[in-house]
């Protein structure tokens, strides 16, 4: 497939109603051709990706903000009983303190590495090791990364890095939707809305 170039026109269709495609289409225009975002199906797919990630190119971190009973849902391992889950209920450092200690390269609970790399960025990087690895490519200090995660160009480029990095243009080439979701999500969770905005980005970046 050949290479293209995104439009800002292109990127309106694509986020309706978000407030900054002129950001946003300037960095992706600067770092698609450093990741190999190059073609209508690896566009479409890293778009699609992230706008469900991000609601839409919107929303830049992790929202925790969960009541018991979906903690309970989601949680069931952390949140046994409605009591635990009560107590934890919209306190969303606690929440994240709790469901990412020991794992993703974070400390212990006390160490508040959950919440200080919970997730961020237009594909949600989340974990300490997965924040130092991001910093590593920067030459930037691990800790400096969550103000940059915050940005336009950081939220961007941490999305982008991530692709690279696991190599999802070889999925995105495919036109494998379901094994890319898995890669970035860990499941198949908001597959169906994935696909919606797959499909609608194809057909806008392949007219």
């Amino acid at each position: 497939m050949s290479e293209c170039i995104l439009t800002k026109a292109q990127l309106a269709q694509l986020l309706p109603g978000n407030p900054h495609v002129e950001h946003w289409h300037r960095v992706l225009e600067q770092l698609f051709p450093d990741y190999d975002i190059n073609t209508p199906r690896r566009m479409a797919a890293f778009i699609a990706q992230c706008s469900h990630e991000s609601g839409g190119f919107k929303v830049l971190k992790e929202n925790l903000n969960y009541r018991a009973a979906t903690l309970r849902k989601i949680f069931p391992k952390y949140f046994p009983d409605d009591a635990i889950a009560a107590a934890y209920a919209g306190k969303q450092e606690l929440i994240a303190n709790k469901v990412y200690a020991n794992r993703m390269g974070n400390g212990d609970i006390e160490s508040g590495d959950g919440f200080r790399y919970c997730g961020r960025g237009l594909i949600q990087l989340t974990g300490k090791s997965n924040y130092q690895a991001f910093a590593d490519s920067l030459e930037m200090a691990v800790e400096d990364v969550p103000a940059f995660l915050a940005t336009f160009e950081g939220a961007a480029q941490s999305a982008c890095w991530f692709w690279e990095s696991n190599n999802l243009n070889k999925w995105a080439d495919e036109g494998d939707i379901v094994t890319l979701t898995k890669r970035i999500n860990g499941g198949t969770i908001g597959l169906e809305d994935r696909l919606k905005h797959y499909d609608h980005a194809l057909h806008v970046l392949d007219a």
